[in-house]
């Protein structure tokens, strides 16, 4: 039988928090990794596979570093499933030199918004909000569930509230999800809101209500369907595209080419989750043909383990993805 592993956590105000209400944490670390904890204290003791222990060991102490550093204000599952994934993706921050960089590199991907401190929960979010400070122009690709949208308004704000841009401009295309609704009733703003929602539902995560409205009540923080975007030239602004596989041809290569001088775009979207009409093809199928080999435009692919919603949703995206094949 191998060694225990002990481990112990000086602070006692971060070890609650660590540990969870009742053990909650190191209950579900013993149901992942097939491990036995057992607690005295701010003193554990771990029991299981050489491997199980080391992840354990990195886990716990990389979110206790971000515990006492106030990057993280409580623990959750998702926190954990995060450590997790970038100990499997083998691009965890424990093989970085020294502690130096190890703190700088983490950082560097950390993102502050006014309500909110948001840290990526994979490799790939992570290359994507290095991407997104790199690049003027990112394409971000994948299924529901894995931040595509949500880092990127995160991002925006994060450069708004910088003062590295002047605006903040999210839209998308008014495509119905397979159904027809038939007519909406209200003005052009409420007729076309539900479109947007997942957009207000991002923003409002991040920014005080009062806030919020006031700069979108002077312009500085815009929410609008993509036809609106004919004819504008996007400057001084960060600019999402969102759900961009519901975009036509015409349509993308317009809102493209709206890009002016210091100005950011993010594209979003999921080639399999296209509602356009079969004989119409996707603006962004096109764009990835046309653009691919651009060197200052940023591509990203997420895949089904990057999904951070509940555990269920990895699960169906394998299965569909499974039929397809």
């Amino acid at each position: 039988m191998s060694k225990e592993l002990i481990l112990e956590f000086a602070d006692n105000d971060i070890v609650p928090l660590l540990f969870g209400e009742y053990n909650d944490h190191l209950s579900y670390l013993e149901k992942k990794l097939k491990v036995n904890i057992s607690d005295r204290g701010n003193l554990l003791r771990v029991s299981g596979s050489k491997e199980s222990k080391e992840k354990i060991k990195v886990i716990l102490q990389s979110l206790y570093t971000r515990l006492r550093s106030k990057e993280l204000l409580n623990v959750t599952h998702a926190d954990i499933d995060a450590e997790l994934r970038f100990i499997n993706s083998g691009k965890h921050d424990k093989g970085k030199p020294n502690q130096a960089e190890k703190e700088t590199d983490s950082k560097s991907a950390l993102i502050k918004t006014k309500n909110k401190t948001i840290a990526p929960r994979s490799p790939n979010q992570k290359r994507y909000i290095e991407l997104i400070k790199q690049r003027d122009m990112v394409f971000g690709l994948g299924p529901a569930g894995t931040g595509k949208t949500y880092l990127a308004v995160a991002a925006g704000i994060d450069m708004y509230l910088k003062g590295e841009v002047e605006r903040l401009i999210f839209c998308r295309p008014a495509v119905e999800a397979g159904e027809n609704l038939g007519f909406l009733p209200g003005d052009m703003k409420e007729k076309i809101d539900p479109y947007l929602r997942p957009i207000y539902d991002a923003l409002h995560d991040m920014l005080p209500w009062d806030f919020l409205m006031k700069k979108m009540e002077i312009g500085e923080i815009e929410i609008a369907p993509l036809a609106f975007m004919r004819g504008r030239t996007l400057a001084h602004a960060f600019v999402i595209l969102d759900e961009a596989q519901n975009a036509t041809c015409a349509q993308m290569k317009m809102f493209l080419t709206r890009m002016g001088e210091s100005s950011h775009m993010v594209i979003t979207g999921d080639a399999s989750q296209t509602d356009l009409p079969p004989h119409i093809r996707s603006g962004l199928d096109e764009a990835l043909e046309l653009l691919g080999g651009i060197e200052d435009i940023g591509f990203i692919t997420f895949e089904g383990e990057d999904v951070i919603r509940h555990g269920l949703v990895r699960k169906i995206i394998h299965a569909y993805e499974v039929k397809k094949k």
